[in-house]
C-alpha cells in the first residue's frame, strides 16, 4: 500500500506492507537510525517517536496507521546546526550513558516541556516512566530535562537575537 507521511517537516511517499511497524519504515526505508528498536511489546520504550505532536512507541503502531500524520523523530530536535536545549541538558547533565534509551528519553522530555515548561521532578520521572534505561538510574536524566526546564528560555532569546541579527 502506499502511504505518504510527513517526516520531520518533508512528506516522503512510500509503497510498503500493510503490517509494517513505523519503527521499521524510519530506520529501514528512511535511514533516520536515531528512533532505536528494543523489544516489539512496547515495554522498553526506546522506540519513542512523535505523531502528531505526541509521543507514540513506535512498535506497536502500523506504518499504513501513520498515512497522513506527521511524525518527528529525534533528528530533528537540532536545528541549524545548534543543539536544543534539551540535548545540550542530555549533554551537559551526563544524561546518557550508553545512548540506547537517549533518544526516546529526548522525545519524551522535550513533548514534556512542550506541555509543561516548569515541570516538578515528580513530574519528569512520571513522564519519562515509559522508557527504560538500564545504564544511569534516572537521576542523571530528571537533571537533564530540569537544565533543558532552565534553560529553554535563554536559547530561544538567543536564536531571537541572532535572527534579528544582534550579537549576545
Amino acid at each position: 500500500m502506499e502511504v505518504t507521511i510527513n517526516v520531520n517537516g518533508q512528506d516522503v511517499t512510500r509503497d510498503v506492507e500493510p503490517r509494517l511497524l513505523l519503527i521499521h519504515f524510519i530506520r529501514d526505508h528512511l535511514q533516520l537510525t536515531g528512533s532505536h528498536w528494543g523489544c516489539d511489546t512496547s515495554n522498553c520504550g526506546v522506540c519513542v517517536v512523535w505523531m502528531d505532536g505526541e509521543p507514540v512507541k513506535s512498535c506497536t503502531v502500523l506504518t499504513a496507521m501513520a498515512d497522513g500524520r506527521t511524525i518527528r523523530t529525534v533528528e530533528d530536535l537540532e536545528q541549524s546546526d545548534v543543539l536544543s536545549p534539551i540535548q545540550q541538558g542530555f549533554m551537559n547533565e551526563h544524561g546518557l550513558q550508553c545512548g540506547f534509551c537517549t533518544p526516546a528519553m529526548l522525545m519524551t522530555g522535550q513533548a514534556l516541556l512542550d506541555r509543561n515548561p516548569d515541570p516538578s521532578t515528580g513530574e519528569i520521572r512520571e513522564a519519562i516512566c515509559g522508557t527504560i534505561c538500564r545504564c544511569t538510574g534516572y537521576e542523571n536524566i530528571v537533571r537533564a530535562i530540569r537544565w533543558a526546564a532552565e534553560h529553554a528560555n535563554e536559547s530561544a532569546n538567543e536564536s531571537a537575537n541572532k535572527v534579528e541579527g544582534a550579537t549576545v
